[in-house]
């Protein structure tokens, strides 16, 4: 059975390992994907040929109001609608609060934080429109927890929760469903820097014993975005193994 036959789509940093194992589980379930990127291009050409009849790919800093207003109008223009949004954009600029500089703070803050502003906030006509609409927001656990060396992006996390319970009130009146996605520990080329023992101390906190995958992730957020979940909105979805 498709779930999403049908429905358009914007993913948020699509050419990521996780934004990637999104936009071909939604193909699969039958939506038209509009994917962005900023960076990875090669990964995000590969990925837009290999779904050609169901992926675009558009390079944009989405942490540029105007720049996602336009992405969302010439969504609109071409497909008449916007049925769901999935805001998974993200970097890390990891340091001690001693030694993290004032444009790494801000880079992750815009990235990871205003992106999720300004495309929500041009999104969501569409969506009010129709009366219908799935917004999904990829915070972490960190964003719940906290973690050392990761102030900014802890904030950013955290930030995203807050914002995502305050629109789900707003919106609900509309039959737009906000929620939140909080990944623990995913296998993925931004924590593959990371120390073997660091990623073992890591596994063995988590009740399930083993690390998560981008497709852990993608058949979760399948699930917000699709009918299944119609009566859910303003959750913070804990995709962690058990780790919290």
């Amino acid at each position: 059975m498709k779930l999403l036959n049908g429905k358009i789509a914007i993913v948020t940093g699509g050419s990521g390992d996780i934004g990637q194992s999104i936009v071909k589980t939604f193909v699969q379930h039958g939506a038209n994907v509009i994917f962005t990127f900023f960076s990875s291009k090669k990964k995000a050409q590969e990925l837009e040929l290999k779904y050609k009849n169901f992926v675009e790919a558009y390079e944009i800093d989405l942490s540029d109001f105007q720049s996602s207003k336009n992405l969302v109008q010439k969504v609109i223009k071409k497909y008449g609608t916007l049925d769901i949004l999935v805001n998974n954009a993200g970097i890390i600029k990891d340091n001690f609060l001693l030694k993290i500089s004032k444009n790494d703070w801000d880079n992750v803050i815009k990235t990871n934080l205003y992106s999720i502003f300004n495309l929500t906030k041009h999104a969501i006509h569409p969506m009010m429109k129709k009366k219908k609409g799935s917004i999904i927001n990829m915070s972490s656990v960190v964003g719940l927890t906290g973690n050392i060396g990761q102030s900014n992006y802890a904030a950013s996390k955290a930030g995203i929760i807050g914002f995502t319970k305050s629109i789900s009130r707003e919106l609900g009146k509309r039959n737009i469903r906000c929620n939140v996605i909080a990944p623990g520990y995913i296998i993925t080329k931004m924590n593959s820097h990371l120390k073997s023992q660091v990623q073992e101390n890591w596994i063995k906190n988590i009740p399930l014993k083993r690390a998560g995958t981008p497709e852990d992730i993608a058949n979760s957020t399948l699930f917000l975005a699709s009918d299944l979940s119609n009566y859910i909105t303003g959750c913070v979805l804990n995709v962690n193994g058990g780790l919290i």
